[in-house]
């Protein structure tokens, strides 16, 4: 039982490390626009000050205590550790990535992103440690509301963006891009990612029938 949960909680922390550099990655790139949700923390950093990681980790706790206060249960550590490693990843990863000014460097490295985005929840996800904030409060108006899952988080991403967008964060078509191929990716990524941890625990279990 140790070593499986050793093996969840690396898929969990390295899944959120990938995603945050992902997520790094499309802010050099911003010259093509970024995700809804990083649209608002790049707002609200331009208007009011911090770095964009810590308003990923202010808004995401805000969301928990929504979601924990709606649904009157307290969120899995996991939901709570996916806020704060995610903010303090995104923050290392964009003071350690170097500028980028040309149209050609910000493609690529928006394409990179977005493919990283995309492994870095299915990394995280497949450890089954608990949702991030914002899955967490989808989860809760989808249970609330009875409204599918595909309108509640479009709802969701276009009233982050337009805030975002008003505070001045970076819009362009690369936004309109994560929002449409990011689930496909997603979709792609995260059964892999199971098989790939399921691999590892069935390794791990028959050196213990071997012993």
């Amino acid at each position: 039982m140790g070593k499986e949960w050793i093996l969840r909680w690396s898929f969990f922390v390295f899944g959120l490390m990938v995603l945050a550099l992902g997520v790094a990655l499309t802010v050099k790139g911003k010259l093509l626009g970024i995700g809804p949700w990083d649209v608002l923390h790049y707002g609200l950093s331009l208007k009011i000050g911090l770095t964009i990681g810590s308003w990923s980790i202010l808004t995401g706790f805000l969301l928990l205590a929504a979601s924990a206060l709606a649904t009157k249960k307290i969120p899995q550590i996991g939901a709570f550790l996916n806020m704060l490693l995610l903010g303090i990843f995104i923050d290392v990863f964009i003071w350690l990535l170097p500028s980028i000014d040309s149209v050609i460097g910000a493609v690529i490295s928006f394409i990179l992103g977005i493919v990283l985005i995309g492994y870095g929840i299915g990394l995280y996800v497949s450890a089954d440690l608990g949702s991030g904030p914002r899955d967490s409060i989808m989860i809760m108006l989808v249970a609330k509301t009875g409204w599918s899952i595909q309108w509640v988080r479009n709802g969701m991403e276009l009233f982050v963006l337009i805030l975002g967008w008003i505070l001045g964060g970076p819009v362009g078509i690369g936004t309109v891009i994560i929002a449409f191929f990011l689930g496909p990716i997603v979709g792609f990524s995260l059964p892999q990612c199971k098989v790939l941890l399921g691999n590892f625990l069935n390794k791990e279990e028959h050196k213990k029938l071997a012993a």
